[in-house]
């Protein structure tokens, strides 16, 4: 799904050996949140998060990003920070899959 976007991804971070100038992407599942009852995991559902960093605010890809979510009926919460130690925008998109 994220190749679709057209942008390096990696999985939780890219390292001293890969990396690579924003636009880029990283992705991870932090935690779970499953439906469990009387002892049992009914149904399995991952926390995940995607991250777009850039330089500048990047309408562009951020619409990308939103377009395959949306393609692929997934649901999701957008929050943005600024990172001042980076220089860089963090765009995180949260959803259940």
């Amino acid at each position: 799904m994220l190749s679709e976007v057209g942008l390096p991804y990696e999985y939780d971070h890219f390292t001293t050996h890969n990396w690579i100038e924003p636009p880029f992407l990283v992705w991870r599942i932090p935690e779970s949140d499953n439906f469990a009852a009387d002892g049992i995991t009914y149904v399995k559902i991952d926390v995940l998060n995607i991250e777009l960093y850039s330089d500048i605010k990047d309408w562009n890809n951020e619409k990308k990003v939103e377009d395959i979510l949306e393609k692929y009926g997934i649901a999701y919460q957008k929050t943005e920070s600024y990172l001042e130690s980076e220089k860089m925008y963090e765009v995180l998109y949260e959803m259940e899959v």
